[in-house]
C-alpha cells in the first residue's frame, strides 16, 4: 500500500467528533500515559484516532505529516519539538489557542522560555506536554562510595573524581560517541566554562566573539579532558547501553538527559540509594531543556471543541504529574504537585521552578532549542570533528565560527 493510500484509509475511520493525534510515543510506558488524555476525552464523548509513528526525535514523523498537509488534511494535532514549531507557526498552518490559554491560565504557570515555542506572532499555537533537562549527570553511587568521591560541584571536582577512578581502573565516564551526545555534554561544558552569558551570546545569540572567544576554547579544551576518560569502545554507542555501563557498575559517570532515569528505574535501581542525578558541575543554577508539544492545526480558523478540550486535557495538572512521572520528565507548568515524582523528578522540578524565575532557563542547543537546525547541525559537526581528534581546540573554535557563520 502506498503512502497515500495509507493515509487514506487512516483517515476515513475518522469521526468528525474524534481527535487525530499524530505522535512518535510508541513505547509501553508513553502509551501508558497517554491514556490518561484518551480516557480524559472518553469521558467528554470525544473518540481518540491514534497515529503513531515510531521514531525518537520525530523526523520520521514530520515527513508523514508534511505529506498530510500537502494532501489538505492535516490531523487535529501533532507532536512537535522546538523550531519546527515555529517553522510551523510562520507557515500559518496552525490554529490560534489564545482563547483556551486564557481561560486556563496558562501564561501564568508555564515559564516562558517555554512560551517562546509554543507561541508565534503572540498567539499560542502548541501545548507544552513536558520539559526534559539536559545538564544532568547519573552516578552509580557504590562506585562512587567505594573511591570516597562525593558529589563533585564545581569541574575541579568532578576533574578529581574523574582521576581517582581511573587509577582505581574504572571508566570514568560513559558515553556513547554520537553527535547529539557529544553536543549534549558540550551544552553542559560551555555552560559551566562561560556561565550563562557565554552561553546565550555563542549558542541563542550566536555571537561570533562568544563563538571564538578563549573561553569557548577552555571549553573545547574541556572537552578533550572527557574524551581521554571514556573506554575505547565508545563510537557509535546507543546512549541507554552507556547508562547500562553506569547501572552496572562499569562506569562511574554519564552526562545526559532526563530520559536516562527509566534506564535506571526500568532496572529496578532507586535514586538516592543505587544511582545519584545531579547538574553538571558547574551548572547549578542553570537548566537546559527540550520540551516536547502538541501543536494544533488550524481547522478553518475556528479551534474546535475537540482541539480546545485536547488542549486543556494535555495541560491539566492531573495529566502533566502522570505522563511525567512515567516518562522521567517534568511538568511544563510549575504549579504541579511533586507528590507523585521520585526523589529525581522532585529535584527536577525545583530546579526548573527556580530556574525560570531567576532567567536560568536556557534552550538546549543539542536538542533544538536554542537554535534552527541547520545552526544546530553545524555546530554538531565541529564538536564532534574535535572530540574525535580532528580538531586541536583552537582549531575547532575558529572552526566553531565559521560554521556557525556559514549556516544562516
Amino acid at each position: 500500500m502506498t503512502l497515500a493510500c495509507a493515509l487514506a484509509a487512516t483517515t476515513s475511520m475518522v469521526k468528525a467528533e474524534d481527535v487525530e493525534v499524530l505522535h512518535w510515543w510508541t513505547s509501553g510506558g508513553e502509551a501508558a500515559a497517554l491514556n490518561v488524555l484518551k480516557e480524559d476525552l472518553a469521558g467528554q464523548g470525544i473518540g481518540w484516532q491514534d497515529m503513531p509513528v515510531a521514531g525518537g526525535g520525530g523526523e520520521q514523523a514530520m515527513t508523514v505529516l508534511r505529506a498530510r498537509v500537502t494532501a489538505g488534511d492535516a490531523p487535529t494535532a501533532v507532536q512537535a519539538l522546538g523550531f519546527d514549531i515555529l517553522d510551523w507557526g510562520e507557515q500559518g498552518s496552525l490554529a490560534d489557542l489564545n482563547d483556551v490559554a486564557a481561560q486556563e491560565g496558562w501564561d501564568a504557570v508555564v515559564p516562558e522560555a517555554l512560551q517562546f515555542f509554543a507561541k508565534y506572532d503572540g498567539k499560542w499555537i502548541a501545548a507544552p506536554v513536558n520539559v526534559h533537562s539536559t545538564n544532568w549527570v547519573w552516578a552509580n553511587k557504590a562506585v562512587l562510595d567505594a573511591n570516597g568521591i562525593a558529589v563533585p560541584e564545581t569541574w575541579d571536582d568532578f576533574v578529581a573524581a574523574v582521576e581517582t577512578l581511573k587509577a582505581a581502573g574504572i571508566t570514568p565516564i560513559a558515553h556513547g560517541g554520537q553527535a547529539w551526545q557529544d553536543a549534549t555534554i558540550f551544552d553542559a561544558v560551555v555552560m559551566s566554562t562561560g556561565g550563562p552569558e557565554l552561553y546565550k551570546a555563542a549558542f541563542i545569540d550566536l555571537d561570533p566573539e562568544a563563538l571564538g572567544s578563549d573561553a569557548m576554547k577552555e571549553a573545547f579544551d574541556r572537552m578533550s579532558f572527557i574524551r581521554a576518560n571514556v573506554d575505547d569502545n565508545f563510537s557509535g554507542r546507543d546512549w541507554n547501553l552507556a547508562t547500562a555501563m553506569v547501572i552496572n557498575a562499569e562506569a562511574g559517570f554519564q552526562m545526559m538527559g532526563d530520559w536516562a532515569k527509566g534506564e535506571f528505574l526500568n532496572a529496578g535501581k532507586v535514586p538516592g540509594q543505587d544511582f545519584l542525578c545531579f547538574r553538571f558541575p558547574g551548572t547549578g543554577d542553570q537548566v537546559t531543556f527540550n520540551a516536547d508539544q502538541f501543536m494544533m492545526f488550524d481547522q478553518g480558523g475556528v479551534v474546535s471543541p475537540e482541539q480546545a478540550a485536547l488542549a486543556t486535557a494535555i495541560l491539566s495538572p492531573a495529566f502533566q504529574s502522570a505522563f511525567n512521572v512515567v516518562k522521567g520528565s517534568v511538568p511544563a507548568r510549575t504549579d504541579v504537585s511533586d507528590e507523585a515524582f521520585d526523589d529525581c523528578g522532585k529535584q527536577g522540578m525545583k530546579d526548573l521552578a527556580a530556574a525560570a524565575s531567576s532567567g536560568n532557563l536556557f534552550g538546549s542547543m543539542a536538542h533544538g532549542h536554542a537554535n534552527p537546525a541547520a545552526v544546530k547541525n553545524a555546530i554538531y559537526d565541529v564538536v564532534t570533528a574535535h572530540f574525535n581528534g580532528e580538531y586541536d581546540s583552537a582549531t575547532a573554535t575558529e572552526e566553531l565560527v565559521n560554521a556557525v557563520e556559514g549556516a544562516q
